[in-house]
């Protein structure tokens, strides 16, 4: 790894009174009556081990001490200058100014691919090894992550700590709940340089980025398919897998996808959350409604490659495709007809073998 004149980077406290006042927490911290001066393990060890009652951490130096300290003060000394973000450790403060610099140091022996991090090195190994160290305790899955059984324990029914106090949203992550409230701030300090979006994450106007350079970087390792953010790969997968953990209460069903489970979910309890501000019209799913408000705005975006024939939906063009290639999809299972809609079908077996036994 290369070495940074990491000082140049660091921002100094501002005063002496400052300064002298943190030197003076560290010194009382380090004398105080919750610091428990172990004596030696032996009598031939004249090591002397200190402990600090508010964590289960054992140093041999005091200064290893101090640094622990200062991390649970919550004081962070080192800032950097690139950005609003300061460190306890000076070390900490080194490994985040290369996300600055965009130097990747460790470098995959197995593939190009290259990171900031020793540890997200050590991570990517797995997907080459098929290590995953990090088994479920409710289910046998395990992952080559720990925060992806994190994010995974969620789908399990149990306890979500942490509650946000704006509204009755739970999560199973601190981390989950902070990048929540800032929703509720209503800021957004990340501005798009290609149109007027603003979002209050940066990672999100990175994937936002990629619907102006069609960016794909998430490539499937079992098809042809590449996707601009890694959780639509994710789902992608569970199509290979055929992995369905999301389960109908009410008729047994299962999905792939939480948000599949949702709207299926409005068939049972017949919501219609979708409605349309011109006619009024109600829908049970948002792409529903995107689709219908097509006849108000007579918006017609799937245009035929073969001829001049342009649709309001998808579907409508996929079925006009089927006239041009002469393929038919549904055969009659009586005879040897088949049509290029399942409707043309319906009607043929009602006409002509509707006596027939089925």
């Amino acid at each position: 790894m290369a070495s940074f004149p990491i000082e140049q980077f660091i921002i100094p406290v501002k005063t002496e009174t400052e300064e002298n006042s943190y030197k003076s927490y560290i010194h009382e911290m380090s004398s105080t009556e919750n610091i428990d001066h172990k004596t030696p393990m032996s009598t031939h060890s004249t090591e002397v081990k200190y402990e600090y009652s508010q964590c289960d951490k054992v140093f041999s130096e005091s200064n290893d001490l101090a640094w622990d300290l200062m991390k649970h003060s919550g004081m962070k000394p080192y800032q950097c200058s690139q950005c609003d973000k300061s460190f306890s450790c000076k070390s900490d403060l080194m490994r985040h100014f290369i996300t600055h610099t965009g130097e990747k140091p460790y470098r995959c022996s197995h593939c190009d691919k290259a990171f900031v991090q020793s540890n997200s090195l050590k991570d990517h190994l797995r997907s080459h090894t098929g290590e995953k160290p990090y088994q479920c305790s409710q289910c046998p899955r395990a992952f080559i992550k720990k925060s992806h059984l994190l994010r995974h324990m969620e789908t399990h029914p149990g306890e979500k700590p942490y509650q946000c106090s704006q509204c009755d949203e739970t999560f199973y992550l601190n981390v989950d709940l902070e990048k929540h409230l800032k929703k509720h701030d209503g800021e957004k300090l990340y501005q798009c340089s290609q149109c007027d979006n603003t979002f209050i994450f940066n990672s999100d106007l990175i994937k936002h980025i990629r619907t102006h350079t069609g960016e794909k970087p998430y490539q499937c390792s079992q098809c042809d398919k590449a996707f601009s953010q890694s959780s639509n790969l994710i789902k992608h997968m569970k199509i290979h897998t055929g992995e369905k953990q999301f389960q109908c209460t009410e008729c047994g069903k299962t999905f792939s996808q939480k948000s599949h489970l949702k709207g299926h979910m409005r068939l049972h309890t017949g919501e219609k959350p979708y409605k349309c501000s011109q006619c009024g019209m109600d829908f049970t799913h948002g792409n529903s409604l995107k689709d219908h408000l097509r006849v108000h705005t007579g918006e017609k975006p799937y245009q035929c490659s073969q001829c001049d024939k342009a649709f309001a939906q998808s579907t409508t063009l996929k079925d006009h495709l089927l006239k041009h290639t002469g393929e038919k999809p549904h055969p009659c299972s009586h005879c040897e007809k088949g049509f290029s809609k399942k409707s043309y079908l319906i009607n043929h077996m009602m006409m002509v073998h509707s006596d027939e036994k089925q």
